[in-house]
Protein backbone atom coordinates (compact mmCIF):
# COMPACT_ATOMS: atom_id res chain seq x y z
CA UNK A 1 0.00 0.00 0.00
CA UNK A 2 3.00 2.01 0.66
CA UNK A 3 4.32 1.51 -2.60
CA UNK A 4 1.35 2.44 -5.03
CA UNK A 5 0.92 5.52 -2.48
CA UNK A 6 4.61 6.83 -2.81
CA UNK A 7 5.86 6.21 0.35
CA UNK A 8 2.86 6.42 3.13
CA UNK A 9 -0.15 8.38 3.91
CA UNK A 10 0.20 12.53 3.80
CA UNK A 11 -1.40 14.21 6.54
CA UNK A 12 -4.53 16.14 4.62
CA UNK A 13 -4.61 13.68 2.20
CA UNK A 14 -7.71 12.65 0.10
CA UNK A 15 -7.52 9.19 -1.27
CA UNK A 16 -10.66 7.45 -3.12
CA UNK A 17 -11.00 3.87 -3.86
CA UNK A 18 -12.92 2.17 -5.87
CA UNK A 19 -13.25 -1.57 -7.38
CA UNK A 20 -16.14 -3.83 -7.93
CA UNK A 21 -18.61 -5.34 -5.01
CA UNK A 22 -17.21 -8.14 -3.07
CA UNK A 23 -13.57 -7.42 -4.28
CA UNK A 24 -12.25 -6.39 -0.70
CA UNK A 25 -11.74 -2.57 -0.77
CA UNK A 26 -13.60 -2.47 3.21
CA UNK A 27 -11.43 -5.78 3.81
CA UNK A 28 -8.27 -3.48 2.73
CA UNK A 29 -9.15 -0.40 4.87
CA UNK A 30 -9.92 -2.18 7.94
CA UNK A 31 -6.76 -4.02 7.78
CA UNK A 32 -4.62 -0.88 7.03
CA UNK A 33 -6.55 0.21 10.32
CA UNK A 34 -4.72 -2.44 12.73
CA UNK A 35 -1.66 -1.34 11.14
CA UNK A 36 -1.76 2.39 12.23
CA UNK A 37 -3.94 1.77 15.25
CA UNK A 38 -0.78 1.90 17.26
CA UNK A 39 0.21 4.99 16.69
CA UNK A 40 -2.75 7.32 15.94
CA UNK A 41 -6.41 7.25 16.54
CA UNK A 42 -8.77 6.36 13.83
CA UNK A 43 -12.24 6.81 12.58
CA UNK A 44 -13.98 4.13 10.56
CA UNK A 45 -17.20 5.64 9.53
CA UNK A 46 -19.64 3.47 7.71
CA UNK A 47 -22.76 3.99 6.35
CA UNK A 48 -23.66 0.50 4.78
CA UNK A 49 -22.62 -1.35 7.52
CA UNK A 50 -23.85 -1.61 11.18
CA UNK A 51 -20.99 -2.04 14.17
CA UNK A 52 -22.07 -5.18 14.88
CA UNK A 53 -21.60 -6.40 11.45
CA UNK A 54 -18.03 -4.57 11.76
CA UNK A 55 -17.49 -6.02 14.64
CA UNK A 56 -18.14 -9.28 13.19
CA UNK A 57 -15.83 -8.35 10.31
CA UNK A 58 -13.13 -7.54 12.42
CA UNK A 59 -12.75 -10.54 14.44
CA UNK A 60 -12.37 -12.78 11.30
CA UNK A 61 -9.25 -9.97 10.60
CA UNK A 62 -8.32 -10.16 13.78
CA UNK A 63 -8.34 -6.36 14.11
CA UNK A 64 -8.37 -5.55 18.04
CA UNK A 65 -6.99 -1.77 17.70
CA UNK A 66 -7.76 -0.17 20.33
CA UNK A 67 -7.22 3.29 18.86
CA UNK A 68 -10.28 2.22 16.10
CA UNK A 69 -13.36 4.02 16.60
CA UNK A 70 -16.49 3.30 14.78
CA UNK A 71 -19.16 5.71 13.46
CA UNK A 72 -22.38 4.36 11.81
CA UNK A 73 -23.93 7.73 10.16
CA UNK A 74 -24.93 8.87 6.98
CA UNK A 75 -24.91 12.63 7.88
CA UNK A 76 -22.47 14.63 6.39
CA UNK A 77 -22.50 17.65 9.04
CA UNK A 78 -22.38 15.29 11.72
CA UNK A 79 -19.43 13.40 10.76
CA UNK A 80 -17.56 16.88 10.33
CA UNK A 81 -18.28 17.34 13.89
CA UNK A 82 -17.06 14.33 15.18
CA UNK A 83 -14.10 14.49 13.31
CA UNK A 84 -13.72 18.66 14.55
CA UNK A 85 -14.34 17.61 18.18
CA UNK A 86 -12.19 14.57 18.28
CA UNK A 87 -9.09 15.28 15.65
CA UNK A 88 -8.63 11.75 14.68
CA UNK A 89 -5.53 10.87 12.79
CA UNK A 90 -7.09 9.06 9.75
CA UNK A 91 -10.53 8.96 8.72
CA UNK A 92 -11.83 6.28 6.27
CA UNK A 93 -15.60 6.76 4.39
CA UNK A 94 -17.39 4.07 3.49
CA UNK A 95 -18.96 4.78 1.18
CA UNK A 96 -19.82 8.41 0.19
CA UNK A 97 -22.58 7.63 -2.16
CA UNK A 98 -24.59 6.28 1.06
CA UNK A 99 -23.42 10.12 2.68
CA UNK A 100 -25.77 12.97 2.41
CA UNK A 101 -26.23 16.36 3.44
CA UNK A 102 -29.45 17.84 4.87
CA UNK A 103 -29.58 20.93 3.31
CA UNK A 104 -29.79 19.10 -0.27
CA UNK A 105 -32.98 17.87 -1.36
CA UNK A 106 -31.61 14.73 -3.76
CA UNK A 107 -31.24 11.44 -2.95
CA UNK A 108 -27.95 9.85 -1.53
CA UNK A 109 -25.74 8.65 -4.32
CA UNK A 110 -27.21 11.40 -6.67
CA UNK A 111 -25.03 13.44 -8.44
CA UNK A 112 -25.07 16.37 -6.63
CA UNK A 113 -25.05 14.55 -3.16
CA UNK A 114 -21.50 12.69 -4.04
CA UNK A 115 -19.88 16.01 -5.25
CA UNK A 116 -21.38 17.93 -2.14
CA UNK A 117 -20.00 15.42 0.30
CA UNK A 118 -16.72 15.21 -0.98
CA UNK A 119 -16.29 18.61 -0.94
CA UNK A 120 -17.34 19.31 2.55
CA UNK A 121 -14.87 16.02 3.54
CA UNK A 122 -12.09 17.89 1.63
CA UNK A 123 -12.64 20.78 3.27
CA UNK A 124 -12.68 19.53 6.84
CA UNK A 125 -9.68 16.99 6.34
CA UNK A 126 -7.46 19.98 4.46
CA UNK A 127 -7.90 22.21 7.74
CA UNK A 128 -7.24 20.13 10.39
CA UNK A 129 -4.40 18.16 8.15
CA UNK A 130 -6.41 14.50 8.42
CA UNK A 131 -5.46 11.98 5.42
CA UNK A 132 -8.76 10.26 4.56
CA UNK A 133 -9.90 7.52 2.63
CA UNK A 134 -13.05 7.89 0.87
CA UNK A 135 -14.70 4.29 -0.86
CA UNK A 136 -16.25 4.73 -3.83
CA UNK A 137 -18.95 2.17 -5.65
CA UNK A 138 -17.94 1.82 -9.66
CA UNK A 139 -20.44 1.65 -12.18
CA UNK A 140 -21.02 -1.51 -15.02
CA UNK A 141 -18.33 0.08 -16.74
CA UNK A 142 -15.82 0.15 -14.13
CA UNK A 143 -15.31 3.37 -13.69
CA UNK A 144 -15.91 5.17 -9.96
CA UNK A 145 -19.68 6.51 -10.09
CA UNK A 146 -20.75 9.82 -9.58
CA UNK A 147 -19.47 12.71 -11.60
CA UNK A 148 -16.18 13.46 -12.53
CA UNK A 149 -15.31 16.43 -10.53
CA UNK A 150 -14.90 13.67 -7.57
CA UNK A 151 -11.69 12.45 -8.93
CA UNK A 152 -10.03 16.06 -9.56
CA UNK A 153 -11.16 17.02 -5.68
CA UNK A 154 -8.94 14.44 -4.21
CA UNK A 155 -5.40 13.65 -4.18
CA UNK A 156 -5.16 9.59 -5.00
CA UNK A 157 -7.53 7.81 -6.79
CA UNK A 158 -7.16 4.27 -6.55
CA UNK A 159 -8.65 1.50 -8.59
CA UNK A 160 -9.04 -2.44 -6.76
CA UNK A 161 -9.22 -4.63 -9.44
CA UNK A 162 -9.03 -8.88 -10.03
CA UNK A 163 -10.90 -11.86 -11.48
CA UNK A 164 -13.21 -12.68 -8.80
CA UNK A 165 -12.76 -16.31 -9.80
CA UNK A 166 -8.92 -15.77 -8.32
CA UNK A 167 -7.59 -15.06 -5.33
CA UNK A 168 -5.01 -12.12 -6.45
CA UNK A 169 -5.85 -8.70 -6.41
CA UNK A 170 -4.13 -5.47 -7.59
CA UNK A 171 -4.21 -1.77 -6.29
CA UNK A 172 -3.62 0.62 -8.88
CA UNK A 173 -2.98 3.98 -8.73
CA UNK A 174 -4.84 6.45 -11.63
CA UNK A 175 -3.65 10.08 -10.17
CA UNK A 176 -1.53 10.77 -7.56
CA UNK A 177 -0.27 13.74 -6.57
CA UNK A 178 2.66 13.07 -4.04
CA UNK A 179 3.95 10.08 -6.17
CA UNK A 180 3.98 7.45 -9.24
CA UNK A 181 0.88 6.85 -10.93
CA UNK A 182 2.45 3.66 -12.70
CA UNK A 183 2.82 1.80 -9.32
CA UNK A 184 0.97 -1.35 -8.65
CA UNK A 185 0.46 -3.39 -5.19
CA UNK A 186 -0.54 -6.89 -5.73
CA UNK A 187 -2.41 -8.89 -3.07
CA UNK A 188 -3.79 -11.98 -2.01
CA UNK A 189 -7.65 -12.78 -0.38
CA UNK A 190 -7.21 -15.60 2.19
CA UNK A 191 -9.48 -16.73 4.77
CA UNK A 192 -8.01 -14.13 7.36
CA UNK A 193 -8.00 -11.46 4.80
CA UNK A 194 -5.22 -10.10 1.98
CA UNK A 195 -1.69 -10.59 2.48
CA UNK A 196 0.57 -9.00 0.81
CA UNK A 197 2.49 -10.85 -2.53
CA UNK A 198 6.32 -9.97 -1.97
CA UNK A 199 7.10 -11.79 -5.24
CA UNK A 200 4.34 -10.93 -7.92
CA UNK A 201 6.38 -12.15 -10.99
CA UNK A 202 6.87 -15.74 -9.44
CA UNK A 203 2.69 -15.59 -9.01
CA UNK A 204 2.05 -14.87 -12.59
CA UNK A 205 4.12 -17.80 -13.95
CA UNK A 206 2.68 -20.53 -11.49
CA UNK A 207 1.17 -23.05 -13.07
CA UNK A 208 2.95 -22.38 -16.57
CA UNK A 209 2.95 -24.90 -19.22
CA UNK A 210 6.35 -26.45 -20.88
CA UNK A 211 7.10 -27.15 -24.10
CA UNK A 212 3.78 -25.96 -25.34
CA UNK A 213 3.74 -23.89 -28.34
CA UNK A 214 1.86 -20.43 -28.34
CA UNK A 215 3.70 -18.74 -25.11
CA UNK A 216 5.95 -16.37 -24.26
CA UNK A 217 7.10 -14.79 -20.73
CA UNK A 218 7.42 -11.20 -20.90
CA UNK A 219 8.85 -8.48 -18.72
CA UNK A 220 6.94 -5.05 -17.59
CA UNK A 221 7.58 -2.12 -15.85
CA UNK A 222 4.90 -1.72 -13.73
CA UNK A 223 6.03 1.97 -12.02
CA UNK A 224 9.39 0.89 -10.64
CA UNK A 225 8.73 -2.60 -10.38
CA UNK A 226 10.04 -5.19 -12.89
CA UNK A 227 6.89 -7.90 -13.32
CA UNK A 228 7.07 -11.29 -15.51
CA UNK A 229 3.89 -12.03 -17.11
CA UNK A 230 2.91 -15.10 -18.97
CA UNK A 231 1.25 -14.39 -22.23
CA UNK A 232 -0.08 -17.04 -24.36
CA UNK A 233 -1.71 -16.91 -28.17
CA UNK A 234 -3.50 -18.95 -29.35
CA UNK A 235 -3.80 -19.47 -34.01
CA UNK A 236 -6.78 -21.20 -35.66
CA UNK A 237 -8.47 -21.72 -39.26
CA UNK A 238 -11.66 -19.69 -38.64
CA UNK A 239 -14.92 -20.86 -39.32
CA UNK A 240 -16.18 -17.63 -40.44
CA UNK A 241 -16.16 -15.70 -43.09
CA UNK A 242 -14.05 -12.76 -41.52
CA UNK A 243 -11.24 -14.47 -39.02
CA UNK A 244 -11.83 -13.19 -35.54
CA UNK A 245 -9.40 -11.05 -33.24
CA UNK A 246 -9.75 -11.55 -29.21
CA UNK A 247 -7.13 -10.52 -26.32
CA UNK A 248 -7.95 -9.86 -23.01
CA UNK A 249 -4.84 -8.07 -20.81
CA UNK A 250 -3.93 -6.54 -24.16
CA UNK A 251 -5.16 -3.42 -26.06
CA UNK A 252 -7.00 -4.65 -28.92
CA UNK A 253 -6.51 -1.84 -31.66
CA UNK A 254 -2.74 -2.96 -30.70
CA UNK A 255 -3.05 -6.62 -31.55
CA UNK A 256 -4.30 -6.11 -35.06
CA UNK A 257 -1.74 -3.96 -35.95
CA UNK A 258 1.15 -6.38 -34.81
CA UNK A 259 -0.87 -8.79 -37.08
CA UNK A 260 -0.63 -6.65 -40.24
CA UNK A 261 2.50 -6.37 -39.54
CA UNK A 262 3.71 -9.91 -39.03
CA UNK A 263 1.78 -9.91 -41.91
CA UNK A 264 3.44 -7.36 -44.46
CA UNK A 265 6.93 -7.21 -43.20
CA UNK A 266 7.97 -10.90 -41.93
CA UNK A 267 5.67 -13.66 -44.59
CA UNK A 268 3.97 -14.89 -41.13
CA UNK A 269 0.04 -14.93 -43.00
CA UNK A 270 -2.85 -14.77 -40.39
CA UNK A 271 -5.38 -13.13 -42.47
CA UNK A 272 -7.63 -16.26 -42.38
CA UNK A 273 -6.99 -17.23 -39.03
CA UNK A 274 -8.43 -16.75 -35.78
CA UNK A 275 -6.19 -15.14 -33.20
CA UNK A 276 -6.33 -14.64 -29.82
CA UNK A 277 -3.90 -13.18 -27.11
CA UNK A 278 -4.77 -13.65 -23.31
CA UNK A 279 -2.55 -12.25 -20.14
CA UNK A 280 -2.16 -14.67 -17.43
CA UNK A 281 -3.38 -13.82 -13.72
CA UNK A 282 -4.95 -10.61 -14.70
CA UNK A 283 -2.67 -8.44 -15.54
CA UNK A 284 -2.84 -5.76 -18.52
CA UNK A 285 0.00 -5.36 -20.37
CA UNK A 286 -0.26 -1.59 -21.48
CA UNK A 287 3.46 -1.05 -21.90
CA UNK A 288 5.20 -0.98 -25.80
CA UNK A 289 7.32 -3.36 -24.52
CA UNK A 290 4.63 -5.98 -24.71
CA UNK A 291 4.63 -6.35 -28.74
CA UNK A 292 7.67 -8.36 -29.22
CA UNK A 293 6.56 -11.39 -26.42
CA UNK A 294 2.79 -10.97 -28.13
CA UNK A 295 4.56 -11.15 -31.33
CA UNK A 296 6.51 -14.46 -30.50
CA UNK A 297 3.19 -15.94 -28.68
CA UNK A 298 1.23 -15.65 -32.12
CA UNK A 299 4.53 -17.23 -34.46
CA UNK A 300 4.95 -20.12 -31.85
CA UNK A 301 1.12 -20.71 -32.27
CA UNK A 302 1.18 -20.48 -36.15
CA UNK A 303 4.28 -22.71 -36.73
CA UNK A 304 3.64 -24.94 -33.40
CA UNK A 305 6.66 -24.20 -32.32
CA UNK A 306 7.11 -23.79 -28.37
CA UNK A 307 9.35 -20.87 -27.30
CA UNK A 308 11.57 -22.55 -25.21
CA UNK A 309 11.09 -22.20 -21.11
CA UNK A 310 14.10 -20.22 -20.07
CA UNK A 311 13.20 -17.31 -22.59
CA UNK A 312 11.70 -13.57 -21.92
CA UNK A 313 11.93 -11.30 -24.50
CA UNK A 314 10.73 -7.62 -24.08
CA UNK A 315 10.43 -4.87 -27.00
CA UNK A 316 8.14 -2.52 -29.05
CA UNK A 317 7.73 -3.30 -32.37
CA UNK A 318 7.36 -0.56 -35.54
CA UNK A 319 5.37 -0.31 -38.55
CA UNK A 320 8.47 -1.70 -40.57
CA UNK A 321 9.71 -4.63 -38.59
CA UNK A 322 11.87 -3.29 -36.20
CA UNK A 323 12.35 -3.96 -32.92
CA UNK A 324 12.80 -0.60 -30.79
CA UNK A 325 14.34 0.39 -27.50
CA UNK A 326 12.77 0.57 -24.25
CA UNK A 327 13.34 1.74 -21.01
CA UNK A 328 14.70 0.36 -17.34
CA UNK A 329 16.87 -2.62 -18.92
CA UNK A 330 18.75 -3.22 -15.77
CA UNK A 331 15.75 -3.51 -13.61
CA UNK A 332 14.17 -6.32 -16.28
CA UNK A 333 17.31 -8.40 -16.92
CA UNK A 334 17.74 -8.46 -13.04
CA UNK A 335 14.38 -9.54 -12.11
CA UNK A 336 14.57 -12.40 -15.38
CA UNK A 337 18.14 -13.80 -14.12
CA UNK A 338 16.45 -14.06 -10.53
CA UNK A 339 14.11 -16.10 -11.17
CA UNK A 340 16.24 -18.59 -13.70
CA UNK A 341 15.71 -17.06 -17.13
CA UNK A 342 19.15 -17.88 -18.75
CA UNK A 343 18.08 -15.85 -22.38
CA UNK A 344 16.51 -12.55 -23.14
CA UNK A 345 15.40 -11.46 -26.19
CA UNK A 346 15.91 -7.71 -25.92
CA UNK A 347 16.21 -4.73 -28.46
CA UNK A 348 19.30 -4.62 -30.59
CA UNK A 349 19.66 -1.05 -29.77
CA UNK A 350 19.63 -1.53 -26.01
CA UNK A 351 22.77 -3.96 -25.68
CA UNK A 352 24.93 -0.81 -25.94
CA UNK A 353 24.31 0.83 -22.24
CA UNK A 354 23.93 -2.87 -20.68
CA UNK A 355 26.61 -4.26 -18.09
CA UNK A 356 28.14 -7.82 -19.19
CA UNK A 357 26.35 -10.75 -17.44
CA UNK A 358 27.75 -14.10 -16.90
CA UNK A 359 24.52 -15.53 -15.88
CA UNK A 360 22.22 -14.60 -18.32
CA UNK A 361 22.49 -14.72 -22.12
CA UNK A 362 21.41 -11.34 -23.90
CA UNK A 363 20.58 -11.34 -27.69
CA UNK A 364 19.58 -8.02 -28.97
CA UNK A 365 17.66 -8.44 -32.59
CA UNK A 366 16.66 -5.94 -34.88
CA UNK A 367 13.82 -7.25 -36.79
CA UNK A 368 10.91 -9.73 -36.07
CA UNK A 369 12.02 -12.34 -38.25
CA UNK A 370 15.61 -12.60 -35.73
CA UNK A 371 13.82 -12.56 -32.90
CA UNK A 372 12.12 -15.65 -34.80
CA UNK A 373 15.49 -17.25 -35.45
CA UNK A 374 16.38 -16.93 -31.84
CA UNK A 375 13.64 -19.28 -30.28
CA UNK A 376 14.11 -21.90 -33.23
Amino acid sequence: MDRVLGGGVVPGGLMLIGGDPGIGKSTLLLQICQHLGNNIKIFYVSGEESGRQLKLRADRLNVHSDNLYILCETDVDTIINHIQKEKPGLVIIDSIQTMNLAALSSAPGSVTQVRECTSAIMRSAKAADIPVFIVSHVNKDGAIAGPKVMEHIVDCVLYFEGDRNTSYRILRCMKNRYGSTNEIGVFEMRDKGLTEVENPSMMLLSGRPHNVSGTCVACMMEGTRPLLAEVQGLVSPTGFGNPRRMATGFDYNRLSMLLAVLEKRSGFFFSNLDAYINVIGGLRLDEPAADLPVALSLISSLKDQAVKDDIVAFGEIGLAGEIRSVTNIEARIGEAARLGFKKIIMPYHNLKGVSNRSDVELIGVKMIKDAYEVIT
